[in-house]
């Protein structure tokens, strides 16, 4: 019997830590503040319970600015942005899209992304691992429409109809983070070699270098 109970407290365990994330909260909530330069952690230092105040979980998100080349802006709000998210495990993206905008291809490292669209038409998608094939996942969704990326793979979304689009993206990470993919390959700092580049996408030389000098735009 004891060696049961065991079995099950270990399971039990392993399961907390597969299925979390974010650290779990230890406290009612933990608004971050910010940390002294020396040191750093998992995460964010948090205010004083007693100094805690509604505004700590209070942020008002204005429409994005689509006058860029994307024609596309996404509006984080993370834990940077609204303190009172720090080890809440959750965060949230305003996108706005002019006609034919795009969320360009990118990534989030950690967080699994669910995103609702609020006016427009998208069409969105993701790409498997090289396990799964690399396949492509993708929908038209239109206003109240639902999709999942699920995290670490590479999704996009693009506006294919005739007026503005409006969508939020909530993830599973105070801190998703994000990876732009043309950015990482071509902008990376200190910038990838010429010859990795050119021999991983099959172009020549002056290809990569043609794209390392092309400037590229960042909207997340």
């Amino acid at each position: 019997m004891k060696v049961v109970c065991m079995l099950v407290a270990i399971l039990a365990f392993t399961s907390s830590l597969v299925f979390a994330y974010d650290p779990s909260p230890l406290q009612d909530f933990c608004v971050a503040v910010k940390e002294p330069s020396s040191v750093f952690v998992n995460g964010k230092f948090c205010k004083d319970p007693k100094q805690v105040k509604a505004e700590d979980f209070f942020l008002h998100v204005e429409p994005g600015n689509t006058n860029n080349p994307m024609n596309a802006q996404v509006t984080p709000v993370f834990v940077d942005q609204l303190p009172g998210l720090n080890t809440l495990g959750i965060s949230l993206a305003r996108i706005d899209f002019a006609q034919k905008g795009l969320n360009p291809p990118h990534t989030h490292p950690r967080g699994t992304e669910i995103l609702i669209v609020l006016e427009g038409t998208l069409y969105v998608g993701f790409v498997s691992s090289n396990q799964d094939g690399n396949r492509l996942f993708t929908k038209v969704l239109n206003k109240g429409d639902v999709f999942v990326f699920p995290i670490g793979l590479i999704h996009f979304q693009l506006n294919v109809g005739y007026a503005n689009a409006v969508a939020i993206a909530a993830l599973s990470s105070q801190n998703p983070g994000t990876i732009t993919i043309a950015n990482a390959l071509f902008k990376a700092n200190p910038p990838i070699s010429v010859e990795v580049l050119a021999k991983a996408l099959q172009v020549d030389n002056k290809v990569i270098d043609d794209l390392q000098k092309s400037s590229w735009y960042d909207q997340n």
